[in-house]
């Protein structure tokens, strides 16, 4: 993946809704964007009792290896931090990539939409 062009925004907003966090990924995701995400997720489940993050991907296009890796990454970070990821929205184009790229996500739980995962995250189900 490339960089970000110069004036563009390097940040990925983090919204809180209640004790879950919620990102809405767009488009290209830039790795140092993506890193960025990363420390800014983990910070925030340690700085609050975040006890779940759900991560909109339906406005991704194509997730290569290192996106996958990084989404596997915040998984795995925030259930050490003793928070649950739930990754919604996946578009069929990008599973397929996925599985193709033989990307499995280990830690993640996927719901079809952002309701579903925040769902699942209110009952516990991941």
């Amino acid at each position: 993946m490339s960089q970000p062009l110069p004036g563009q925004s390097a940040q990925v907003p983090v919204l809180a809704l209640g004790d879950v966090l919620l990102v809405s990924l767009q488009g290209e995701l830039h790795d140092g964007m993506a890193e960025q995400l990363q420390h800014d997720i983990s910070s925030r489940i340690s700085a609050s009792e975040v006890t779940g993050v759900v991560i909109d991907i339906s406005g991704v296009d194509i997730v290569d290896s290192f996106l996958g890796r990084v989404l596997a990454e915040i998984a795995s970070t925030a259930a050490l931090l003793a928070a649950r990821t739930v990754l919604a929205g996946m578009r069929p184009a990008v599973a397929i990539t996925l599985v193709e790229l033989g990307l499995t996500l280990p830690g993640l739980v996927t719901a079809l939409d952002v309701d579903r995962a925040l769902e699942l995250l209110s009952q516990g189900g991941t």
